[in-house]
């Protein structure tokens, strides 16, 4: 494998100069990809409905064609998915990723297309690598397994002839030979339906296996852990795994975990963090600098034309929506893409701020729909992860999930948010946590600073801790286990609180 290792890094090294050129010119990159896009978009019975061949400028775009919810589209993709082309883009789907309804209780099918695969997901994978060797020029990660935890694939419910699943499952299933030559598990086990039994087949295989790098969200990784720790005995993954060198993390915000993983998964310096945005509708941002912890970089040459629309306009048919060369530092926008799986001028439901310009990094902030504001407090999740991060670290605690949402206004009484807390390692004293999230949280919003003032509208926050497993057990009733379902974070309502609140709380 040493060889293999020498040759996939040389390999790798020679996309560097590619992607300089494109953290130098951001703008004239994009402007290529959108010319791309309305193109190939001229060819489809959307294209046709808002007149792409008159399309000329960016301008003319955010004219003609109005910003889209999935709901917008939807029944243009479900003409796709039972076989028509030409709908949303002219070359044939045959795959669609289907995505978590965290924000909308039915699921999302997004179309994959072969463009989309091989421009998008597939080169943000050997970008992704190729960033990593760039920060670790002696990497052996190549001489051992990527372990790469996905979900399942089912015949689409329309069309026999195209299959859905969890986008993870369409990437692997279309992995060329070399790249399912250096991952684990096999195939067959990856994209294993029934997901507890899965997660145990991976956890008998991987064990096996010289394991150097794992790509996944932290929390499913950490159950797969738990259950080799379990079946080897071992008190330390890196007992079962000694070469392994890097987590390559995504879906949630890895900050409440950093610590857990590097104390206690992973208690080693040597081992490596690098952090990616990759979603059902692309490969989006990587982290390319180690030292820089949250920030990514956004990918600008994937076919993938990004509009930014400030959070006051994102329910906007047509919004003021910025280009790369427009954006500013330290602004909330919610993302809106143009994609080479035919989504067009589509709201992802994501927000994003930029810590860095020319390179373009960023920092996702949070989700469109989740968030706190039943007083006008504007919790965002970012703030949460923020305020969550400094309490653990001033009280030595580690934080495995948790929920938050508002307690209303009623007989007289003031509101408060409630959070529902499960921890991996509990804080010296709860009641001191307790204070320093409502004080994180006033000294990142000043909104929510406002209503807590003499607690004039808002008392301090209500907190709940429940046992180890509580969440996994609460994915598992409302049938959400899988790498591509997240615990909500923030709602501005009681829907995930009074449902978890319903099992089992110690108080």
């Amino acid at each position: 494998m040493t060889f293999l290792n020498t040759t996939l890094k040389w390999l790798l090294q020679r996309r560097l100069p590619r992607i300089e050129a494109m953290m130098q010119h951001p703008g004239p990159v994009q402007q290529r990809v959108f010319e791309q896009l309305i193109r190939a978009g001229r060819r489809t019975e959307w294209g046709k409905k808002y007149d792409y061949r008159s399309i000329q400028t960016i301008a003319d775009f955010q004219r003609q064609v109005p910003v889209s919810s999935y709901e917008d589209l939807y029944p243009y993709i479900e003409r796709v998915m039972k076989g028509e082309n030409k709908v949303l883009w002219p070359s044939p789907v045959r795959w669609f990723s289907k995505s978590s309804g965290t924000t909308n209780a039915r699921s999302k099918f997004i179309p994959v297309t072969t463009e989309s695969l091989d421009e998008s997901h597939f080169k943000g994978g050997k970008d992704m690598m190729a960033l990593y060797v760039a920060n670790n020029p002696d990497t052996q990660t190549f001489a051992g397994k990527g372990l790469s935890i996905g979900g399942s694939l089912h015949t689409n419910p329309f069309s026999a002839n195209s299959a859905a699943g969890d986008v993870s499952a369409v990437v692997m299933k279309n992995l060329p030979s070399w790249a399912q030559f250096i991952r684990t598990p096999s195939i067959d086990i990856a994209l294993m339906d029934e997901w507890e039994a899965k997660m145990d087949r991976m956890a008998e295989v991987t064990a096996q296996e010289n394991v150097t790098s794992m790509l996944g969200a932290p929390t499913w990784g950490l159950v797969l852990i738990d259950k080799i720790l379990a079946r080897t005995g071992k008190s330390n993954i890196l007992d079962v795994w000694p070469n392994f060198e890097v987590m390559i993390h995504g879906a949630v915000n890895f900050q409440p975990y950093r610590e857990l993983f590097q104390q206690q998964v992973f208690p080693s310096s040597t081992v490596r963090y690098q952090e990616v945005y990759n979603a059902s509708e692309g490969f989006f941002a990587i982290q390319d600098d180690l030292s820089r912890i949250g920030e990514m970089l956004l990918m600008l040459d994937y076919g993938i034309f990004y509009e930014f629309v400030p959070i006051q306009e994102a329910d906007q048919p047509f919004p003021k929506a910025l280009t790369i060369d427009e954006v500013e530092l330290d602004k909330n926008y919610a993302l809106i893409v143009s994609t080479n799986g035919g989504l067009w001028r589509y709201r992802i439901g994501d927000t994003v701020r930029f810590t860095s310009l020319y390179p373009h990094r960023l920092k996702v902030s949070g989700r469109t729909k989740h968030f706190i504001n039943a007083f006008g407090e504007e919790i965002i999740v970012e703030n949460a992860e923020a305020a969550i991060t400094r309490a653990c670290e001033a009280t030595g605690a580690v934080i495995a999930d948790y929920t938050a949402g508002p307690v209303y206004m009623s007989n007289g009484a003031n509101g408060c948010h409630e959070w529902v807390i499960e921890f991996s390692r509990e804080p010296d004293s709860q009641q001191r946590f307790n204070q320093l999230l409502d004080q994180a949280l006033r000294e990142v919003n000043s909104d929510y600073d406002a209503k807590r003032y003499n607690d004039m509208v808002l008392k301090q926050p209500r907190v709940h801790v429940v046992p180890r497993g509580t969440f996994y057990a609460w994915m598992k009733q409302r049938g959400k286990l899988g790498g591509q379902h997240k615990v909500p974070r923030l709602a501005n309502s009681r829907e995930y609180l009074d449902d978890i609140l319903g099992q089992s709380i110690r108080l």
